[in-house]
């Protein structure tokens, strides 16, 4: 690892991710990034299938990690100018079960079910690659929903809302409206934690 002075700074972050709420997020507090998103021979889903046995918090942690050593392995083999890559990893956890992306309506409505009426977690994990070596950090926040009858769940379902969203909902969107409190980081529930990802961008010299 080399020494934190002799590492130059950079204007902006590759970001291997293709969700836009973390785009949206980056951009809010005023980050510069270019994507550096998973070709098609990259298997998302084995990615992130889970372990037996495997805890919450060391699911996306390990993920997290699992779609930084695979970013890095892109930007070394293309002819890409060197810079930061920032990855994240969220799912929600209740029962200490993990929920993650919703394979169809019914699974999507049976997690809603899960939640509803109840306080579950939201654990994001994001990692920082840089000249100083990788870092990271782990945010976990406390979401209440309000009690959501099924035909409340159907419609938010049909909305369409609910894919390709950990625990099948979106808390800046009509989600928002069921739940009753957070506790912990709202950034990090919609998937990018700001305040940790502005501090390992500062650690890894990004301007911004």
């Amino acid at each position: 690892m080399r020494p934190t002075s002799d590492i130059p700074s950079s204007p902006f972050v590759y970001l291997a991710s293709q969700s836009p709420r973390r785009r949206e997020l980056l951009a809010q507090i005023g980050v510069r990034y270019e994507l550096l998103l998973p070709d098609d021979a990259e298997a998302a889903e084995a990615l992130e299938a889970e372990r037996p046995g495997e805890a919450p918090r060391d699911y996306v942690m390990r993920v997290c990690q699992v779609k930084a050593e695979a970013a890095v392995a892109r930007l070394d083999g293309g002819k890409l100018i060197r810079a930061p890559i920032l990855t994240a990893d969220t799912t929600v956890t209740i029962d200490g079960v993990i929920l993650g992306k919703p394979v169809d309506a019914g699974h999507a409505a049976e997690m809603l079910a899960r939640l509803a009426g109840r306080e579950h977690e939201v654990l994001t994990a994001i990692a920082v690659g840089s000249a100083a070596g990788v870092q990271s950090d782990l945010s976990v926040s406390k979401v209440r929903f309000a009690a959501m009858s099924v035909a409340q769940i159907d419609a938010y379902v049909a909305s369409g809302e609910p894919f390709g969203k950990a625990g099948a909902y979106g808390i800046q969107g009509r989600a928002g409206g069921f739940v009753e409190r957070i506790e912990g980081s709202y950034s990090g529930i919609m998937g990018l934690p700001l305040f940790e990802t502005a501090s390992l961008l500062r650690a890894a010299h990004v301007e911004f």
